[in-house]
This record gives C-alpha cells, sequence and structure tokens, in this order.
C-alpha cells in the first residue's frame, strides 16, 4: 500500500532504522536495555519517594511527576521499536498513530513545565529559605504540578486536532521509529501550513520560551545568592545540585528545539531520527542518574529501605519456624 497519492490510509508502516538491517538485533538489545535501565530508574525513583517520609518535600514531589513523565515518554517512543522487531509489524493505524503524537508531545511540553516547577522550587529553597515551607505549601505543588499537566495537554490539543483534519497523503510510510509529528507532516499532501505555523508559535512562545526564561531566571538569582555564600563547602554544594539541573535543562532545550522548531521544507528525517532516539532514550537516563542516584538523601532512603525489606523477610522467616518447629 506504499504508493503515491493515496487519499486516507487504513494504517501507516514505520520504517524505523530498516538501513541498520545488519545490526537489527545488537540495535534492539540496546533500546531494550536503555528503555529497561529508564523504566527499573525512574520506578525506583517513585517507590522511593512514596515509601520514605523524608523525601515527603516539594523537590521530590515534582521530581516524582519528572519519572513518570520519563516512564511514560519512552514507553510511549520505544515501546514501537520492540514491538516492530518481536513480532515483525510494523503497521500502526492512523488513529492510534495521531494518538501516539498527541501524547509525546503533551509529555514533552510537561517535562519543560514540570523542570519549569523544579527551578522555582529550588529558588524558593535557596534565595528565600525562612518562607519555604509556607510559599511550597502541600497545596501549591499539587497546584502546581496540574497546572503543568493541564497545560501540556491543552497546548498540544490545537495540533491533534489539525492532523485529524488531514484527509490526503502522499504514502503511508513513515520515516521515523515511532510516530512523529513532523514525519507525518512530511508525506501528507493537505495544506498543513496553519498546523505548522501554529506549532511553531505555539512551541516558542507558550512551551519553549516562558518555562525557558523563568528557568534561567531562577537560576540567575540562585547563583547570585550562592556567591554570597560565606562557606567555600557550601557553594560547591549548591554549585553541583544547580549543574546537574542546569545540564539536564540545556540538553533537553537543545534536543527539542533540533527536532521541532526546525523548518520542515528543510528537515532531514534521518538526522532527526537519531536525535530523537537521543530525546527519547538517553534523555530519561538522567533522571535518575542527575538527581537521585547521586543524591546522599535518596541513596540513605534506599539504605533505609533495604534494611526494612531485610527485616521484615527475617521477621516473617522467624514467624514460619516459630509456627511450625519441627521444619
Amino acid at each position: 500500500m506504499d504508493q503515491t497519492n493515496i487519499s486516507m490510509p487504513a494504517y501507516f508502516i514505520i520504517s524505523g532504522f530498516s538501513d541498520l538491517h545488519m545490526v537489527r538485533v545488537t540495535f534492539f538489545l540496546v533500546v531494550l536495555l536503555i528503555y529497561l535501565f529508564t523504566l527499573g530508574g525512574n520506578m525506583t525513583i517513585v517507590l522511593l519517594v512514596c515509601q520514605d517520609p523524608s523525601l515527603h518535600t516539594p523537590m521530590y514531589f515534582f521530581l516524582v511527576n519528572l519519572s513518570v513523565l520519563d516512564i511514560c515518554s519512552s514507553t510511549i517512543s520505544l515501546h514501537k521499536v520492540l514491538i516492530d522487531f518481536i513480532s515483525g509489524d510494523n503497521t500502526v493505524s492512523v488513529l492510534g498513530c495521531l494518538v501516539q503524537i498527541f501524547m509525546f508531545l503533551s509529555m514533552s511540553c510537561n517535562e519543560l513545565l514540570i523542570l519549569t516547577a523544579m527551578s522555582y522550587d529550588r529558588y524558593v529553597a535557596i534565595c528565600n529559605p525562612l518562607h519555604y515551607h509556607t510559599i511550597m505549601s502541600c497545596k501549591v505543588c499539587a497546584f502546581m504540578a496540574i497546572a503543568c499537566w493541564a497545560m501540556s495537554f491543552s497546548e498540544n490539543t490545537p495540533t491533534f486536532m489539525g492532523l485529524i483534519r488531514i484527509i490526503c497523503y502522499k504514502a503511508n510510510r513513515i520515516n521515523h521509529f515511532f510516530c512523529d509529528v513532523v514525519p507525518v507532516i512530511k508525506v501528507s499532501c493537505s495544506d498543513t501550513s496553519f498546523l505548522e505555523l501554529y506549532m511553531t508559535t505555539a512551541g516558542v512562545f507558550i512551551a519553549g520560551i516562558p518555562p525557558f526564561l523563568f528557568t534561567f531566571a531562577s537560576y540567575f538569582y540562585i547563583i547570585a545568592t550562592i556567591l554570597r555564600i560565606p562557606s567555600s563547602i557550601g557553594r560547591r554544594k549548591a554549585f553541583y545540585t544547580c549543574s546537574s539541573h542546569l545540564t539536564v535543562v540545556i540538553l533537553l532545550y537543545t534536543t527539542l528545539i533540533f527536532q521541532y522548531l526546525t523548518p520542515y521544507s528543510v528537515v532531514n528525517l534521518d538526522s532527526k531520527k537519531f536525535s530523537s532516539l537521543f530525546n527519547t532514550a538517553a534523555v530519561p537516563i538522567l533522571n535518575p542518574l542527575v538527581y537521585s542516584l547521586k543524591n546522599k538523601d535518596v541513596i540513605a532512603a534506599f539504605r533505609r529501605q533495604i534494611k526494612i525489606a531485610n527485616f521484615c523477610q527475617e521477621k516473617d522467616h522467624k514467624e514460619r519456624n516459630d509456627t511450625n518447629p519441627n521444619d
């Protein structure tokens, strides 16, 4: 069915990385390991924060939201690569493809907003520590998280509606490893100029610039406050925390700009596939690595949970022995 001027295809064919057929098994194993590490690392963060009372703070509350986003975004994008390799079926329904686009764009926008909320949390903690618990109350944190999720989905609803209105495609083969908006627009023979204009405008002036300015403005004041700390140890610790967050923010903004804000007429889909793979596979790994596994509070909570689990296991084993003394 891969032909010219298809009015409305029944399904799309995901080309994936068909040019890597010589190393297909190796590529599959690498993607599988990345996905399992992303899933395991971020699930560990969620469980630790939920189980350990010492981590019930605004920073870790937003970190849980970020972990959930990383799990969702990597699952949305990478599951098709894994399923295609196992089943050999690289097709997806048109509606399923458009829903995947909507969910992935929403997760990406939400991640920028959650990172912005985290930068504001660090700003209040460092620049206004005496009023931190009053400003970052449970209600405020919940409201900020709900607002981030609602804004991300509402912002991408017009994009989804615009994609649904596309009624003509030049081909039904998507040059990508999952359904992304740029490859779908490239194979459309309908007029998508308004959709492209909205995506560029919303991406820059709603999803891009406001979170970008707010995040780096927060860190401008944070760094200015840190420089006034008399203790060199305190400055070093604060700078280390800021540099980790800024590294993830800069990396995420760079990949998203290259992936979505390049003019559609000059898009090189092959190069975008690899940048998108990096964005959807490598970036979510940074969450457990940068934010948590190097964090002393998280490591201490992890050790406490292991001790609790061992204690419960020993207690259960002892109770069984007491119940069955002849065993």
